[in-house]
């Protein structure tokens, strides 16, 4: 509504601008809520392999007590009864779960609170009051809860049809031995499948990652080392003495030993695409369009520093200063978007605002610098000269010949000599400041998070392998010495206990493939520069599955080989 008005009364220069209202929620995790969901859904398999796991081992525990609990109905114990016997195992064992995993998350969340820099901290709100609470307790508690009731009706809704004769004339380990041969193998397969799929998310983080972290920059970031300046505004009063500045800090820096050259700029790249300014081109038709574009002010050395590439024209000299004419450097995507198949140098830009507008003649066209985040596409950038300007705030550059980080208390120093009362804070290579933006830490936790998540349900999965191919071991002991004695060789037994490991990983890893393919589609949108059905993640994945149901199975089948034929028909 209130747009609508401001339309209606300015007509020219609100004609292409908007403005709507979203809740602050939306302003605090909006744009994360796509990952908060994903590690939501990867805790929750994770969570779901962990009952599996548990649930199984209980199942298979509460079959070997088919003679007890039947004993016990005989007695006269009633259902209820037993359900409380039930319930109770069941939530001593969530209890005790939950509780170490309290603990745990408590200590991993004050470890990833202290890897995010401070200074990003305060451009991340979503991170405030991240900790233990009694929302994230309860909840802790309500998924306890709920997995201790699926602990507990599982095996009493098994005895509930079993009659009281059948308990008693079974044998308990047979009756074990059965139930686990027609689940063991089953329930293998779902933690497998589960392991691929976070397998293949954790890969296809870690490749986005690397691809975000060597994104190109249209400049070179290795040996800058960057201190943000702040001037006080009762010494240094209006351009002239502001310009001095300038010039005095990037000769004196630039002459310190170890030092290439130093410039001065008005914000960092890798940053954020602001400040922006309105521009139109001077002497073509203006209707009041908003063209935004980023703003930058920078000294004569500062591109050249960066080692930015000069497509046209020139850089900016000291002589570009308040008493000359106003000029602008412009970046590739500033001349492709407003001078398509037009030289762009000599030609003249202004502000849009309204009044007598000031005006910018173009004198050169650099390479795109990617001065916004790294997963965000290059938006067109205007340079200024900073000696026309009066900025008290601005950041130095310095080039380094050595390690960059040697190079900062040296600056600090300098800085300091120069003027005591200057401010000078975040002190950092820009290597480093570009390795702990937020779109690389975002990336960097997700991809931890992840993997973690992957390696926990491989170990998992690996371990339910070993299990399974462990028991069928034990219980084919006659089988493989009848084998042997009839003349088999270690090498054929190898094969047999191994091809039996082999078909549960191909049957979990074709599974898990195939619900990674939605998983992937889901995750598209979190991923920078990958397909979200990326061949060589896939086959990755594949393989680490794979050697690891090797390894897991490789003791079972070399205690198979090493049977002793004789051994084995005479204990059996």
């Amino acid at each position: 509504m209130i747009s609508e008005q401001l339309q209606r009364q300015y007509a020219i220069t609100w004609r292409d601008l908007n403005a709507s209202v979203i809740p602050y929620s939306e302003v605090v995790v909006g744009h994360i809520r796509s990952i908060l969901l994903m590690l939501l859904s990867g805790a929750s398999l994770l969570l779901l392999i962990a009952c599996v796991n548990v649930g199984s081992l209980v199942l298979v525990r509460s079959e070997s007590r088919r003679r007890e609990i039947a004993v016990r109905g005989a007695l006269g114990a009633t259902t209820a009864r037993l359900v409380r016997q039930f319930v109770t195992e069941g939530l001593l064992l969530a209890g005790l779960g939950s509780g170490a995993g309290i603990i745990v998350a408590a200590a991993l969340m004050r470890l990833l609170a202290h890897l995010v820099p401070k200074g990003m901290a305060s451009g991340m709100p979503f991170l405030n009051g991240v900790g233990l609470n009694a929302h994230t307790v309860a909840f802790a508690g309500a998924t306890a809860l709920l997995a201790a009731l699926l602990l507990a009706t599982t095996p009493v809704l098994r005895f509930s049809f079993q009659r009281v004769r059948d308990g008693l004339t079974d044998g308990d380990r047979g009756a074990a031995s059965g139930l686990w041969r027609r689940l063991g193998a089953n329930l293998v397969v779902v933690e497998l499948a589960i392991a691929v799929v976070l397998l293949t998310g954790a890969g296809l983080f870690g490749r986005s990652l690397y691809r975000l972290l060597h994104v190109p920059l249209g400049f070179d970031a290795n040996h800058l080392a960057t201190v943000e300046v702040a001037a006080p505004d009762s010494v240094y009063k209006g351009k002239e003495q502001t310009a001095e500045l300038y010039r005095e800090i990037a000769q004196r820096i630039a002459s310190l030993p170890g030092v290439e050259s130093a410039g001065l700029t008005s914000r960092l790249p890798v940053g954020c695409n602001c400040p922006t300014d309105g521009i139109r081109i001077v002497g073509r038709p203006y209707h009041g369009e908003h063209n935004e574009v980023n703003e930058r002010h920078v000294s004569a050395s500062y591109l050249s520093t960066l080692k930015a590439t000069l497509m046209r024209g020139r850089f900016f000299t000291e002589a570009d200063d308040a008493s000359h004419p106003g000029v602008a450097i412009i970046n590739q995507a500033l001349a492709r978007k407003f001078f398509p198949g037009v030289d762009p140098i000599g030609q003249n830009i202004a502000d849009d605002e309204g009044g007598l507008p000031s005006v910018w003649q173009i004198v050169g066209v650099i390479d795109d610098i990617r001065e916004g985040p790294l997963d965000v596409d290059i938006a067109p950038t205007e340079y200024f000269p900073i000696n026309q300007t009066d900025e008290p705030s601005f950041t130095l550059a310095a080039r380094s010949s050595q390690d960059a980080n040697a190079l900062l208390p040296v600056l600090v120093r300098m800085l300091r000599q120069i003027n005591p009362d200057l401010g000078v804070s975040n002190e950092v290579s820009l290597s480093e400041k570009i390795g702990t933006t937020q779109a690389a830490m975002l990336h960097r936790f997700s991809a931890w998070l992840v993997g973690g998540f992957a390696t926990t349900a491989l170990i998992l999965g690996v371990v339910g392998v070993y299990g399974v191919i462990a028991y069928s071991v034990s219980q084919r002991t006659r089988e493989i010495g009848v084998r042997m004695a009839l003349g088999a060789q270690r090498s054929s037994v190898y094969r047999l206990v191994l091809r039996q490991a082999g078909w549960l990983t191909l049957a979990g890893l074709a599974i898990g493939l195939f619900c990674s393919l939605g998983t992937s589609i889901l995750m598209r949108s979190l991923l920078f520069s990958v397909y979200a059905w990326d061949p060589v993640t896939l086959l990755c994945v594949a393989a680490l599955l794979g050697l690891a149901s090797i390894a897991a199975s490789f003791l079972p089948a070399r205690r198979a080989a090493s049977t002793d034929p004789v051994e084995a028909l005479r204990a059996e």
